[in-house]
């Protein structure tokens, strides 16, 4: 393999070929993204990487680390970053902010407002923003403005913001953000629900059941996606359920999920599992996976370690996390296999415990109702509810936040 090396002369080119490949894969499908993904430098903002992983599509770069190795802050792979801009629809004249400071994504963003408009970039750690500030101006971005704060509480002493594009991973929607949205304005949030993280495109949504202004955000797209957690006073840790010796397994839990009897749990995995096939093909996982956890809080997400997969206790879904629909001393959760009848793959469970028939059964109709009702992309409406908003239809299988509700219905 010839190797490219680090060299400007390099670089046009290497954008060039970024630009085709994001093309091919869907994430670029409008002309001011291609514009500006094809004019910005990438390499610029990762000083010291080989062109190679600069311009690699589905790459993201550390930038940060703390003392235990946990990234803090890091380049998002330009895939996703392409998809986000899709997603934001950002305008010629937009003012815009940015939660989250890399400096490539709003040099992207400053092309796409062109002179009329701004671009703010917002981080809580002054090193970062520092960094930012030096790639930007190297970059020939000097109009962008870098700010340090704690995203939590917005920008009080800016205006209202077309588009608020967070590239950190958040657990809630602050009050701030909201406020801060323009009436037709546009926030994109890596929201994390339930143990998982889809990038939700929110408008507002004012009117309630009610008649009433509450400040209701409605999803216009959403889509799978990772992003390094929000610090500050909008960070939150996740809840892991320890129920195997040794932290060999467990249960993600972020949301205010139920107890767990973890004892029962336990001695279930001492019965024979309990395999169940359900005759609906299995495809879009990303999409069924949303469906899953959002269909009741007994779903929750089902970690194991490789090594329980590779002894056979657990299938290899529970490798990567996997729904697990729990049921007091019984629990289930999907695999799938190859059905050349459905051509591809088919959906199924295992199940454990004394009343794994039971608990198989359920899992078994959410498959074939995903299958059968919802089985196509954004399928899904995303609705945040702010605190004290009065509707007079209660949220289906609500998800509670700290300053808010996610709903999750299905159509």
């Amino acid at each position: 393999m010839t190797t490219v090396r680090n060299s400007e002369d390099f670089s046009p080119a290497l954008r060039a070929a970024m630009v085709g490949e994001l093309r091919e894969l869907g994430a670029i499908t409008s002309a001011p993204v291609a514009e500006a993904v094809s004019k910005v430098p990438r390499h610029l903002f990762v000083p010291g990487q080989p062109l190679e992983a600069a311009y690699a599509i589905d790459q993201a770069l550390v930038i940060k680390r703390d003392e235990a190795g946990t990234a803090l802050s890091s380049l998002s792979s330009a895939h996703i970053q392409s998809v986000m801009l899709e997603q934001a629809d950002v305008q010629p004249g937009m003012q815009v902010l940015e939660i989250g400071s890399g400096g490539y994504n709003a040099a992207l963003l400053a092309e796409l407002v062109g002179e009329e408009g701004a671009v703010v970039s917002l981080d809580i750690d002054p090193e970062i923003t520092e960094r930012a500030r030096a790639c930007l101006d190297t970059a020939g971005y000097e109009q962008v403005k870098v700010a340090v704060g704690d995203a939590e509480h917005g920008l009080p002493d800016e205006d209202a913001f077309d588009r608020i594009i967070v590239t950190a991973g958040a657990w809630d929607i602050p009050p701030a953000w909201r406020t801060q949205l323009t009436p037709r304005g546009r926030l994109i949030v890596p929201l994390r629900l339930k143990g998982i993280t889809r990038t939700i495109a929110f408008e507002r949504d004012d009117q309630t059941d009610d008649g009433g202004d509450a400040g209701v955000l409605t999803s216009v797209s959403y889509l799978l996606s990772g992003f390094v957690a929000m610090q500050g006073d909008g960070e939150h840790h996740e809840h892991v359920i320890v129920v195997g010796d040794d932290e060999s397994w467990g249960l993600r839990v972020d949301d205010g999920a139920p107890d767990f009897d973890v004892q029962a749990l336990r001695e279930a995995l001492d019965h024979p599992p309990l395999e169940r096939w359900s005759g609906a093909v299995f495809d879009m996982p990303d999409e069924l996976e949303l469906f899953l956890v959002t269909s009741g809080p007994q779903m929750v997400m089902l970690h194991a370690r490789q090594s329980l997969v590779d002894q056979g206790v657990f299938d290899a879904s529970a490798g990567r996390g996997v729904p697990v629909l729990v049921r007091g001393d019984s629990f289930a959760y999907r695999i799938k296999r190859e059905n050349a009848e459905l051509g591809g793959f088919e959906s199924g469970v295992i199940a454990h415990g004394p009343h794994a028939e039971q608990v198989a059964d359920e899992y078994a109709d959410l498959l074939r109702r995903w299958a059968h009702q919802h089985r196509r992309r954004g399928a899904a409406t995303i609705r945040y509810i702010p605190a004290g908003a009065a509707h007079s239809t209660p949220p289906h299988h609500p998800i509670p936040k700290r300053h808010g509700t996610v709903s999750v219905t299905w159509r």
